[in-house]
């Protein structure tokens, strides 16, 4: 019996049951006293007990006798709570939940694993097959063995089905025959199966046979497809000289011996494996006299110190195969290369030229030849032809054109005619040259005489820009003290030249110089001109415009109330296409400008971009012809500036892009730098200021502005 107040166990399965249940009931140990001894006693005392209830049942005591004994009940059944929450020592009282958790804890259950994916997997397929006989018919078959290794990843029976379509004569597993099962009904019913009744690697042998199949003078046997990872078959043929063909798989091994011949395959995932045979025919082309014909298109460039040699030939093998191939080359002929997919080697020897092929060759090669030769500049010029030997038919033709400066005046050809460029290939078609002559072989033998010869007149180069001075800016500063501070801009476009040479006015100190926004350091020419580090375009680009900047001060005599003082400007060894001059002067003169090859004109920003800062000083003052003090205004908006947003946008994102560009090579060019880095000296405009303008300056000369001064008494002078 369950103490009060303990958990019962009865649902907890996993403790053991008590074998020996023992009451915990306390036995009454009374003696019982016989009616001789104590008879009378008893029965007085029940008779006087008997009479004491039924007084107490007429009289008033009953009703309080049985109030009390309810009360009594009442209290005891409220106190019952409290008395079970005491128990003996050794006893610990848990709630029902934390109970369970911690028998959980203690006997936790463990998960059952996972059944495999699959039941048993054919791991892999290995065939040994022998075909039987002399020759093969479709009435034989090929008998051998199927090796079949099974991977069983399940407890307890498993069906493992067989590659279907063999036809299986003995099945045997751990060298004890099994028996092979049909598979169930419906789909698939046919298909034989193996049952197996152990988990692990099984290797089941099957005796097999398959039949062979002929048709058109070849025989064929065809493996099923499997389910296996892997699958191999071997199969000797009691045959010599045949050629075998083989779908599904990948032929690894052939080898013939005396009295037979065996293949080694491995097949293609879930693709039958099929082998086809036949008897070998033996190839005579190799024996037969070669004939063959050819195409040879030659191109020629006549440069002046050298005529460069392009021919492309194309062979087509009619009978036999072709081991090299043979070109004549004329003499003084020197060939360079000569590249094709079949070409092995190469070798001129005695004016002939031998290409190797890497195997003979029985249809089609083609190949190109490069070399050079050397020709007279000018006059007639007899072209160099080559020519394919041992060929039946040779067609094609050769192209001439002329390199540089130069025309074709007179042609005299034998054995060519006339054609035009595009009918001799891409190797002709592709050339675009103002002088060029193409010309066809005439049809015929091989061995008809063919001779050209080009009558060349050369013309002297004449010499042109290679680099010029777009526009060139000055800002000019003078103060009464006769000091002159000029700031020297020019946008120059250049495909050769290295340097730019500017020869300062006399008594000039050069402050700074820059080329394309980077402080560079000149150089110092023996003459003491200045030198600059110019840029130069790519190789068939046109060339961009980017800045040069010089910086520099030259001292004068001081102004007096009235006079004339001539400003000189450097000389540059480029001509100058556009000058723009502004003159700051001091406030307390008047300042005109002589005429001269400068002229005053209203102020105008620059034309060219890169002397465009990105950022206008809106506080420079600007002054136009007279000394009239002006600032600049902005161009008034066009009407088309509203209509084209989407345009001024797609420029303004291209105008961000190239200044990225551009700052990202100055960083880069500024990083490979060494040393101190020069400074770059701002221009300080101030003062009322003169625009002048000025046209087509020729190289190596200095421009030079002349001004009248007057004290203007206005304007606070004495």
């Amino acid at each position: 019996m369950e103490r009060p107040g303990q958990p019962s166990l009865a649902s907890a399965s996993s403790y053991p049951t008590i074998q020996t249940l023992r009451p915990r009931v306390a036995r009454k140990t009374t003696v019982q006293a016989t009616l001789e001894e104590k008879g009378a006693t008893c029965m007085s005392t029940l008779s006087m007990q008997k009479e004491i209830v039924r007084k107490l049942k007429n009289g008033l005591v009953f009703p309080l006798f049985c109030a009390f004994v309810l009360a009594a009940v009442s209290i005891f059944a409220a106190n019952s709570p409290a008395q079970t929450m005491v128990h003996s020592p050794g006893w610990v009282v848990l709630p029902v939940e934390e109970y369970r958790t911690l028998h959980d804890r203690a006997y936790p259950i463990e998960r059952e694993p996972e059944p495999p994916p699959v039941e048993a997997t054919l791991t892999r397929v290995d065939y040994d097959l022998r075909i039987n006989g002399e020759t093969a018919s479709g009435g034989e078959l090929a008998f051998g063995r199927a090796t079949l290794t099974i991977d069983v990843l399940k407890d307890g029976w498993v069906r493992v089905p067989i590659p279907a379509g063999l036809l299986v004569r003995e099945a045997r597993l751990d060298g004890k025959l099994v028996s092979l099962v049909s598979g169930a009904s419906g789909k698939g019913g046919g298909q034989l199966s193996a049952l197996l009744a152990h988990a692990g690697r099984a290797v089941l042998l099957l005796d097999i046979a398959l039949p062979v199949t002929s048709s058109a003078g070849e025989e064929s046997i065809a493996l099923p497809s499997a389910a296996s990872g892997v699958t191999r078959a071997s199969v000797q043929l009691p045959r010599q000289g045949v050629d075998v063909r083989l779908t599904g798989g990948l032929l690894s091994e052939k080898s013939e011996s005396a009295a037979e011949s065996k293949w080694i395959a491995y097949g293609r995932g879930n693709e039958a494996l099929a082998f086809t045979w036949r008897r070998k025919t033996e190839d005579h082309r190799a024996t037969q006299p070669l004939r063959l014909r050819g195409s040879l298109t030659q191109l020629l460039g006549l440069g002046e110190d050298a005529t460069s040699i392009n021919a492309e030939v194309n062979l087509e093998v009619t009978q036999g195969a072709a081991r090299e191939a043979q070109i004549q080359i004329p003499d003084k002929v020197t060939i360079n290369q000569v590249l094709g997919a079949m070409v092995a080697d190469w070798e001129v020897k005695n004016g002939e030229l031998s290409v190797t092929f890497l195997e003979p060759v029985e249809q089609t090669t083609r190949f190109v030849i490069t070399g050079e030769t050397r020709r007279p500049r000018d006059g007639e010029i007899a072209i160099p032809l080559l020519r394919l030997l041992n060929a039946e038919r040779e067609t094609g033709g050769v192209a001439v054109e002329v390199l540089g400066a130069g025309e074709i005046k007179d042609l005299k050809t034998k054995g060519l005619e006339s054609a035009d460029a595009t009918d001799l290939g891409e190797l002709v078609a592709n050339r675009q040259s103002p002088s060029l002559a193409a010309f066809r072989f005439r049809s015929g033998e091989g061995k008809i005489a063919r001779s050209l010869n080009v009558t060349i007149a050369r013309y002297t180069p004449q010499a042109v820009l290679m680099a010029n001075v777009e526009e060139a800016r000055y800002q000019v500063l003078v103060s009464s003290e006769g000091k002159t501070f000029v700031q020297a801009r020019y946008a120059i476009r250049n495909n050769q030249r290295n340097f730019l040479k500017i020869t300062l006015p006399t008594g000039a100190t050069l402050w700074s110089a820059s080329l394309s926004g980077r402080a560079v350091r000149p150089g110092q020419a023996p003459d003491g001109s200045v030198l600059l580090p110019l840029d130069k375009a790519r190789a068939g680009e046109e060339a961009p415009a980017f800045a040069v900047e010089v910086v520099y001060l030259v001292r004068g005599s001081t102004w007096n109330d009235k006079g004339q003082f001539q400003l000189g400007l450097p000389a540059l060894d480029l001509p100058v296409s556009r000058t723009g001059l502004l003159l700051y002067h001091p406030p307390l003169f008047r300042v005109t400008a002589e005429p001269g090859s400068f002229r005053s004109a209203p102020y105008e920003n620059p034309i060219s971009a890169a002397l465009t800062p990105p950022q206008e000083d809106s506080r420079m003052v600007v002054g136009v012809a007279g000394g009239a003090i002006a600032s600049p205004q902005p161009a008034p908006p066009q009407p088309g500036d509203f209509d084209g947003k989407d345009e001024s946008k797609s420029k303004r994102a291209q105008n961000a892009t190239e200044t990225l560009l551009d700052k990202f090579r100055t960083d880069s060019l500024s990083e490979k730098r060494a040393g101190i880095l020069p400074i770059r000296i701002s221009f300080p405009a101030f003062g009322p200021s003169l625009f002048l303008v000025s046209e087509l300056t020729g190289e190596n000369q200095a421009p030079s502005a002349v001004f009248n001064f007057q004290r203007d008494k206005k304007a606070g002078g004495k």
